[in-house]
């Protein structure tokens, strides 16, 4: 059966990698080499959008420092001169950080950990998500939430299937906003409620968890350099490098492989 199907069973590492480029996933993705070296010197100069709820001071003043860090971490093309057209996500980067975050979420299903998900990408990493939620609810985590009454960025926070997400006009919505994240874990506080031991999110979500010091593991597409640059400085544990917006069937072997790792049992399709 093709991996481009939903898998009963894990992939092996070479069968992912192959289908992470195959995809798009990794390899040459479609995010274009001139919004991600824009997105960084966006960051250096300070602009907190691009910071996702971090706060880098300024010690990331410097773009090319950025670069250096998305090279190591990301697998983005190496040369500063490299300025127009195709950039790459290195596959086996992303699998090397799925395995980590694959120990990260072993570790929370052993602690019964409280675990908060998240996402800004509800039209595709939501299918990623859900499915980490329900698998570690069911190995006996507490996932925190709903949470009722909060709204942000012009939007309600909501939480569907375990996720939460920010709905505005009718839909669920793109946000790299840290704002939402901010409502839910200062209402968590403010209902004498304990904030979540782990979270598994992207964009601001992550960001924002991780400023609070909560062990926070996240997905991030190359364009997205905070959480990377989050990770280098310690406030981020695990940045997985992927294309955070292809078509939401195609991440079913990556959530198999981590859930596997992770000692999780993968859903039958």
């Amino acid at each position: 059966m093709p991996l481009d199907s939903a898998p009963a069973a894990s992939p092996s590492r070479q069968d992912l990698a192959d289908h992470l480029v195959r995809t798009r996933i990794a390899g040459d993705v479609a995010t274009s080499r001139e919004n991600n070296l824009d997105h960084y010197r966006a960051l250096a100069e300070g602009d907190r959008y691009y910071w996702l709820g971090l706060d880098f001071g300024g010690r990331w003043s410097d773009a090319s420092a950025v670069l250096d860090v998305m090279v190591e971490r990301c697998g983005v093309v190496a040369d500063p001169q490299h300025r127009t057209g195709q950039d790459t996500i290195d596959a086996e980067l992303t699998v090397d950080a799925l395995d980590r975050m694959a120990e990260v979420l072993r570790k929370a299903a052993g602690n019964r950990s409280r675990v908060l998900v998240a996402s800004g990408h509800p039209a595709g990493m939501f299918a990623v998500h859900q499915v980490l939620a329900a698998a570690l609810e069911a190995a006996g985590c507490t996932v925190a939430g709903p949470v009722d009454g909060l709204y942000a960025d012009n939007g309600e926070v909501r939480q569907v299937a375990g996720v939460f997400m920010l709905h505005r006009g009718g839909g669920l919505v793109h946000t790299h906003s840290p704002e939402p994240m901010r409502k839910v874990l200062d209402a968590l506080e403010r209902a004498g409620e304990p904030l979540p031991d782990v979270v598994i999110a992207d964009h601001g979500w992550a960001g924002h968890a991780g400023s609070r010091g909560i062990e926070t593991v996240g997905f991030a597409d190359c364009n997205d350099p905070a959480l990377f640059v989050g990770e280098a400085e310690g406030d981020i544990e695990v940045s997985v490098p992927l294309d955070d917006n292809v078509a939401p069937h195609l991440y079913a072997p990556l959530t198999a492989y981590l859930l596997t790792r992770a000692g999780l049992p993968v859903p039958t399709p």
